[in-house]
């Protein structure tokens, strides 16, 4: 297991849906070197690829006056 940053997240994916998922298998590895079999690449990468955005939160706000 691993963090991927958003930078990192966003990168992998526009390769992937540009040039496909050997192309962002290899970009993964560029970018996270201790990834060293391009099958796990791969699969990592399609992992990536397929991820959505995740819901955005309503913020729930207190009525102008109230005590927090």
């Amino acid at each position: 297991m691993f963090v991927v940053p958003e930078a990192e997240e966003a990168a992998i994916r526009a390769v992937y849906e540009q040039r496909g998922e050997f192309a962002a298998a290899i970009e993964l590895r560029r970018r996270f070197p201790g990834i060293t079999v391009n099958a796990q690449a791969r699969e990592c990468a399609r992992t990536i690829a397929g991820w959505k955005p995740l819901p955005l939160r309503a913020v729930k706000r207190m009525p102008a006056g109230s005590a927090a």
